[in-house]
């Protein structure tokens, strides 16, 4: 490709690259507007980009108006748990699906796969039901058991392409200077793992922070709901918004999802350098 047609290719790109990123920042940016607008900003009819008087007082009314601070604990609690035993319990399953080259190894990455099109109406009941049996619902522990089951396909898919990823060559040279299976696992795989394990589990950690139906369905106390849940409280009963502060609440709440993105680019980077270097 000639430089003359380079250059109009590549400023297409940036240039669509730009529409499609401010096509994503344009809902976050106008939550942030909101968040800090007045009441009689809210009502313009000519709203505006930046507020003309920026108040907080649409984050004091959302702690005085809902228990955010305990939804936040619920889904922390929750997101944290099910992400850490969804990722112990995917590891050495992964690790031996992408060693293991066979037929029943295939099979169930295909069923993970498959397992992903699948709605969440269609199983709410049978897993109702089933948690209704074992007298979970309305139950932390049991919508960390369901957080844990519906994560870990994809967490089993994302940490395969990692192992996949680790030369067996390293294991096969460790074995040769002696180290067993677990001593080659703890010392060579697992450091090379380590920056995908980390972003398998953040990522299973913002699907659980952010899961709505779910906890909407198996929490009824209002102590135990998760902050999606409480957001639906700042709707009235006619499906009117206070929308000052539930726009303060759902910014409050995307920032540990910004947070754990900004971290898992940091982790994912640093680990393909370090694999570069080692190989």
């Amino acid at each position: 490709m000639s430089p003359r047609t380079s250059r109009p290719a590549r400023a297409g790109q940036y240039l669509a690259l730009l529409c499609y990123l401010v096509f994503l920042a344009f809902p976050f940016l106008w939550l942030i507007s909101t968040a800090f607008k007045p009441a009689r900003e809210l009502g313009s009819l000519h709203p505006t980009w930046i507020p003309d008087s920026p108040t907080l007082e649409n984050f004091r009314q959302a702690f005085d108006e809902q228990p955010l601070l305990r939804a936040a604990g619920n889904s922390l609690t929750v997101a944290l748990s099910a992400s850490l035993i969804a990722v112990v319990i995917a590891t050495p399953m992964a690790y031996v699906m992408a060693r293991q080259r066979s037929r029943l190894a295939t099979a169930a990455t295909g069923w993970v796969v498959v397992s992903q099109a699948f709605p969440f109406v269609l199983v709410i009941i049978p897993l109702f039901l089933v948690l209704k049996n074992l007298h979970l619902i309305n139950s932390l522990l049991g919508l960390i058991m369901v957080y844990v089951v519906w994560s870990l396909p994809f967490a089993l898919w994302m940490l395969v392409g990692y192992v996949r990823a680790v030369p067996a060559e390293l294991e096969e040279a460790a074995a040769v200077d002696g180290a067993g299976r677990f001593r080659t696992l703890v010392s060579v795989t697992a450091p090379l793992l380590a920056p995908g394990i980390v972003a398998t589990a953040m990522f299973a950690f913002i699907t659980a922070w952010n899961e709505f139906f779910f906890a909407l369905v198996l929490l009824k106390s209002p102590e135990k709901q998760t902050l999606p849940v409480i957001l639906t409280h700042f709707l009235g009963a006619e499906g009117v918004a206070d929308l000052g502060p539930l726009a303060a609440a759902a910014f409050l709440a995307t920032i540990p999802s910004l947070v754990i993105f900004a971290i898992i680019q940091r982790r994912i980077t640093g680990g393909m350098l370090a694999g570069a270097v080692k190989t």
